[in-house]
C-alpha cells in the first residue's frame, strides 16, 4: 500500500500540493477597506454621471435640440449604470483574489470610463461652440 503524500498548509493558506485548490483566508483588513473605498469611488462616479445626464436634459434647454439633449442624457445615465455595475464586479473579483492570495485581476473599466467622459466633453464643447 502506498502512503498518501503529506499535505501541509503554508502560512498564507495554500496547500503544498499544486493540484489542490487554494484555501480562502481573511485578507488584511486594510486591503479589504481599500477595496471598499475603491468601490465607493465607482459609486460616486456613477452618481455623477447620472446627475450629469439628468442635468443635460433638465437644464440645458437652450442648447441643441431636445432629441440631442435626450440622447446625451441617456448616454450619461447608461454610463453611470455601467460604472456602478462594473464597480461592484471589480470589488467582488478583487475581494475573491485577495482571499485566495492570487494576483489581482486587470480591469477594462478605466479606459471605457475615460472614453465615455472624453466623448461627452467633446460633444459638449461642440454643442456650446455652435450655440
Amino acid at each position: 500500500m502506498l502512503a498518501e503524500p503529506s499535505r501541509h498548509v503554508d502560512p498564507i493558506g495554500r496547500l503544498n500540493d499544486p493540484a489542490d485548490v487554494m484555501i480562502d483566508h481573511e485578507p488584511d483588513y486594510r486591503f479589504t477597506l481599500a477595496n471598499e473605498r475603491t468601490f465607493l469611488a465607482y459609486v460616486r462616479t456613477a452618481m455623477a454621471l447620472d446627475g450629469a445626464g439628468l442635468a443635460v436634459v433638465q437644464f440645458l434647454t437652450v442648447v441643441g435640440t431636445r432629441e440631442g439633449r435626450a440622447l446625451i442624457g441617456i448616454a450619461l445615465v447608461l454610463g453611470g449604470t455601467g460604472t456602478a455595475l462594473a464597480g461592484f464586479l471589480r470589488w467582488r473579483t478583487v475581494q475573491a483574489a485577495m482571499r485566495r492570495d492570487a494576483p489581482l485581476p486587470t480591469s477594462y473599466v478605466p479606459i471605457v470610463l475615460t472614453v465615455i467622459v472624453a466623448l461627452g466633453s467633446i460633444v459638449a464643447a461642440i454643442t456650446l461652440a455652435l450655440r
